[in-house]
């Protein structure tokens, strides 16, 4: 889990660690360590901003999910580091190790920059590109592109869509459910989707995909 103390990142580390799985999350503070050790995960000290080698701490990982983000506070020279130059780094690393499948969080809008507010572009660019890095990179890709992420309690129920253009909210617990679902459906392997809140129990809407 490459942003492993984001917000998104620990809940979805808690969902493995409840299924019984050893979720790694990838962290640059070492006092965010014991966040993931209470979350079930093993916290790894990788600086990927920093050039550090994420390959050692791969290991015989099954699946790569990136969800890191430079954030709203930060200018466009971090976000293109972050949410485009860590995760290039990250998916090399995958191929290096053979770790084939790699799911990615990235952002509605992503389609239409032209048509964002200017503030936003240089987040959509650099999400944009990481996601045409990513369907090159030969490795089993899919591309979850949220809503408006809310810290609202998750139904357990959304909306997804292959077509683009949606606006709406969706709560990050449903976000990380998302995102457990589609390491369990083969059937995301090269798909790309926009996620909302919804109505459809979250394994439905993602094997309909």
């Amino acid at each position: 889990m490459i942003g492993g103390h984001g917000k998104v990142g620990l809940r979805l580390l808690r969902l493995l660690g409840r299924d019984g799985h050893r979720g790694r999350g990838v962290i640059r503070n070492p006092e965010q360590a014991g966040d993931l050790e209470a979350a079930g995960a093993e916290a790894v000290l990788c600086d990927l901003e920093r050039g550090d080698d994420l390959r050692p701490h791969l290991g015989a990982a099954d699946a790569i999910v990136f969800a890191a983000g430079a954030g709203p506070g930060s200018g466009p020279a971090r976000k293109r580091t972050v949410d485009y130059g860590a995760a290039v780094t990250s998916m090399e690393a995958a191929s290096d190790l053979g770790v084939t499948r790699f799911v990615i969080v990235s952002s509605i809008g992503t389609h239409d920059i032209a048509g964002a507010g200017e503030a936003m572009r240089p987040y959509l660019q650099a999400k944009r590109d990481a996601d045409d890095a990513l369907k090159q990179s030969g490795l089993e890709w899919t591309i979850v592109k949220p809503g408006h992420l809310t810290d609202a309690p998750g139904s357990g129920r959304v909306q997804v869509s292959r077509a683009f253009g949606g606006r709406a909210d969706v709560p990050r617990d449903d976000v990380a459910l998302v995102l457990l679902e589609c390491l369990q459906a083969p059937n995301t392997i090269g798909v790309e989707f926009e996620l909302f809140e919804g109505d459809i129990p979250a394994r439905e809407a993602v094997r309909s995909l």
